[in-house]
Order: structure tokens, then sequence, then C-alpha cells
């Protein structure tokens, strides 16, 4: 028996693989952590790549050859979708005083790490992935896509390099998961398990939400253990939001201003590298932070702080924190989350190394250019190291969100991507 790497490559191809039921099998990508960047990318042709965005609305990429223009009337329904959640400072869509015209549909792909948007124009496309059984790559197939084209490289300023453009995946109907759903008659959820990158591996996306097997952990399949809480839906954004009641270090709840957390809601971000809190919800945290790591005794001595380095407010020693399989001892972070159910990060998720090569900061910032407690901006935006090595399951058709911590010995990276021909 031979083993290959199944690339996922962008062509005009067309097959629908079906399990024995008559069910189709879930779709399923690769996702791989840009060091330099801090961003995640899944593959789509030539080499090219597109980053994931969990907030964004829209499939978009650069204009290429072999796109089929989507000539949309612009108060069409498909038009309306594309543009249905504006972005503060780039154009709003519209048809013009004319009746008479049936004005071609115009979209504004955006770019979520400069802000950036250009005018672009809707156009079919398919790209080749595979179907999975959760243990492997299955069978090759084709999933029709309605995507953005941007005519501007402009957009692409701050992406890794290589990436073509952004896969987004929010729960809107022209965001990948919808497509690939009605594309495939998939479930309408996905899952992802972003990897840590570097020698870690690729983590892995998976539309039609699971079932999900990794490599070196027997027949464990983790989508049967997943902790749920409900999604909360905002009307002007298609973003994925959880309801917090608290945030707790260890045991102790941050003692944070009333309604703080309410007061713009928790959303999820892949385009955050780390956790970001508003003012007045960061400076008591870090306060309780501190407080709570130098009253740790470890190796006979107490954490030592050391200078902070940007963007972190407060960094150690390593030397003088205990390091576990669950990362540094330090004080485990706790949302609370609705449905009674806590999302808990130990020191893996919540320090991370910076240079010099001794010290450690708290991945978690604080939320610049927003005044405290101002409610048009969330209270928390968790970000993309906080994820890391969590199995999260994306379900749109029940509006809930799926969470597991996967165990010391296994990782995202440990998906095969591999199969027997």
């Amino acid at each position: 028996m031979s083993r290959s790497r199944l690339p996922v490559l962008f062509v005009l191809a067309a097959s629908l693989v079906v399990l024995a039921s008559g069910q189709p099998r879930p779709v399923v990508v690769p996702v791989t952590k840009d060091t330099a960047t801090s961003l995640y990318t899944i593959p789509l042709y030539d080499g090219a790549n597109l980053v994931v965005d969990i907030s964004g609305p829209l499939l978009w990429s650069t204009c290429q050859r072999d796109h089929l223009s989507a000539k949309f009337a612009c108060k069409s329904d498909t038009c309306k979708l594309a543009n249905a959640y504006p972005v503060p400072g780039c154009p709003t869509a519209g048809c013009g005083g004319d009746p008479r015209k049936d004005m071609t549909c115009t979209t504004y792909p955006y770019n979520p790490i400069t802000g950036s948007c250009a005018a672009g124009n809707l156009v079919h496309t398919r790209f080749v992935a595979n179907t999975t059984d959760g243990k492997n790559p299955v069978n090759q197939v084709s999933v029709r896509a309605m995507s953005a084209c941007g005519t501007t490289k402009k957009l692409l300023a701050s992406l890794p390099r290589g990436a073509s453009g952004v896969a987004g995946m929010a729960g809107s109907g022209l965001a990948l998961p919808a497509q690939v759903a009605s594309s495939q008659k998939v479930a309408k959820k996905f899952l992802l398990c972003l990897p840590a990158g570097g020698a870690n591996g690729d983590g892995v996306a998976i539309f039609g939400g699971g079932p999900l097997y990794l490599e070196y952990t027997g027949s464990v399949e983790y989508t049967s253990s997943l902790e749920h809480t409900p999604l909360v839906t905002r009307k002007d954004s298609p973003a994925y939001y959880a309801g917090v009641k608290y945030i707790a270090l260890d045991n102790s709840r941050v003692p944070l201003p009333p309604l703080a957390l309410a007061t713009g809601g928790v959303v999820l971000s892949t385009t955050a590298p780390y956790t970001v809190l508003r003012a007045d919800v960061y400076r008591r945290f870090l306060a309780a932070f501190r407080e709570a790591t130098a009253a740790q005794w470890q190796y006979a001595k107490k954490p030592r702080e050391v200078k902070a380095v940007a963007p972190f407010g407060v960094c150690y020693d390593a030397r003088t924190l205990a390091n576990t399989r669950m990362g540094f001892m330090v004080p485990s972070v706790t949302l609370a989350l609705g449905g009674g159910k806590n999302w808990t990060m130990t020191g893996v998720n919540s320090m991370v190394a910076v240079k010099p090569g001794n010290t450690v900061c708290l991945a978690f910032v604080e939320m610049k250019e927003v005044k405290a407690g101002d409610g048009k901006a969330p209270a928390v935006i968790v970000g993309g190291f906080q994820m890391e090595n969590f199995v999260l399951q994306f379900d749109l058709e029940r509006k809930r969100f799926g969470f597991l911590r996967l165990p010391y010995y296994a990782q995202c990276g440990h998906f095969n991507f591999t199969r027997s021909s």
C-alpha cells in the first residue's frame, strides 16, 4: 500500500462523493499557520492560499483568468447578500438613481488586517478538496462557490506571502461554510482545529462538522466530547459571539465593572493573533493576573517580572516559572460561558515566549483606540493563539459553538492528510 499527499487544487472539475447510505461525506482542507503574521491559511490553487477569517462574510481573492463572471443585478437577492454587512470606512453598495438601468452587482472585498477595501465583482468558481471519514481524505470532490473578485493587489497587504485573498467563514450566506453546505449537501456546520505552527504540522478544517480522529490517539473521536454553548447573533455582524458571564483566574472571578462583558459582547477571531480586551476589562484582568501570579511560589521562589515586551502588558523570566505539559504554571484563565460551560486556558494558551529567549509574556493585549466601556467595540476578542489545539465546531443550524481542549499528547497537526491507494 502506498501513501500519497493529497493537494487541494483549484480546478474546473465535477464530482460528488457520498456515503453508502446516500449522505455526502464532509469536506476536509488543511490549515497552515504563517509564523511571520500569525495568520492561518487554507490552500486553493497553484500554491495560492486564502486567509481564514471566521468573522468574514465573503470568500474573495484577486481576479484570476479562469474566473467566470457572475453578472448579478445590483438589486438581486445575491447582491444584497454580498453586501449585507458593510464595513465602516468602505463604500456602501448602491444601484444609483436610474431605475431603467439594471446595473451589475458591485461588492467590496475587505482586508481584515489593514482595514482596506476595494470594489470588486462576483464570480463563479470551483475548487477541488477532499471528502473525509474523519480519519483520512477519501475522495476528491468539486465544490462550487461564489467569490468576490478584487481588482487591486493592494488588498493583499499584510497577508501571508502567497495568499491571494480571504476565506470568510462567518455565519452568512456567501461565506465558505454555507457555500460548501449548499454545494455538497453536507451539514451546515464546520470544525476548526488551529495548529501552533512551525514543526507542529498543519491543522484541519472540516466542512460538515466531523467526525475527527487524530493520529497517535487510537480510536478517540473528538467531536463526541465537545462542550456546547449558544452562539449569540447580532444584526449588524455575521461574526460568532459567545455569551460570557465572567472571567476567572483559577477559581477567582476577576472583579470587572458591572455589565462590562455584556457591553459589546465577546467575539471569536482568527485574524487577531492574541486575545484583545477593551481597556475597562484588560486593566482589571491584568492587575488580577499579576497579583495571582505573584502569590505563587515556584521552585521555592516567586515568579519574577521582567520588562514588558510590546504589545504585551506583563512578562516574566521563564526560569522562575514551572513548565509543565500544559504550559507554564500560571493562573488558568476561564471564560464562564452560557449553558454553564467553562472554557479554560492553561499556560500553553495564555503565555507566549518572546525574545530574549528567557522571556514569556501574558498573551492577552489591550484594545487600542477604543475608550473603556465603549459598547461599539467588543469587550473581548478571543484570538487565534488562545484557540490553538482546541477542537472548535461552529454549528450554524443549531446556532451553537462546541469546544474541546486536546489532551497534551494530541495536536491539531496530527490529522493524517495522506490516504492509502
